[in-house]
């Protein structure tokens, strides 16, 4: 072997490494559009599992999501809220809200808008 094939065998090694690297870090993290390359953030899960006991629904229009890390971003915010239970589907880019409390469109608006993304609009259903 000559200097120009272990420079070139060295190149190869460091490609293949970078290469693994990025797959296992997929593995364990899930692949997101987002482009954090962190852990996913933990579900927050709601106590009151009784849909009959939250006495307000609301279908939020919502723009950015791309992903299941945007989604959980999204549920995240309005969950972390005791009285409120959310479902964002990625497809529809709507989030399925419910509520104890009658919410002010404001409000909501605001917290989408703290998790990085845009309600357009906001129905009571």
């Amino acid at each position: 072997m000559n200097g120009q094939d272990i420079v070139i065998l060295a190149i190869l090694v460091a490609i293949i490494a970078i290469a693994v690297h990025g797959i296992v870090k997929r593995i364990r993290f899930g692949s997101a559009c987002c482009g954090t390359k962190e852990p996913p953030e933990k579900k927050i899960r709601v106590k009151d599992k009784n849909k009959a006991h939250y006495g307000y629904r609301y279908i939020l229009s919502v723009d950015g999501m791309r992903c299941s890390g945007c989604a959980r971003r999204v549920e995240n915010a309005f969950n972390k809220t005791e009285g409120r239970w959310a479902k964002a589907d990625i497809e529809k880019k709507e989030v399925r809200l419910l509520s104890k409390k009658e919410a002010k469109e404001n409000d909501l608006a605001g917290i989408t808008s703290a998790a990085g993304y845009t309600m357009l609009s906001c129905v009571r259903g």
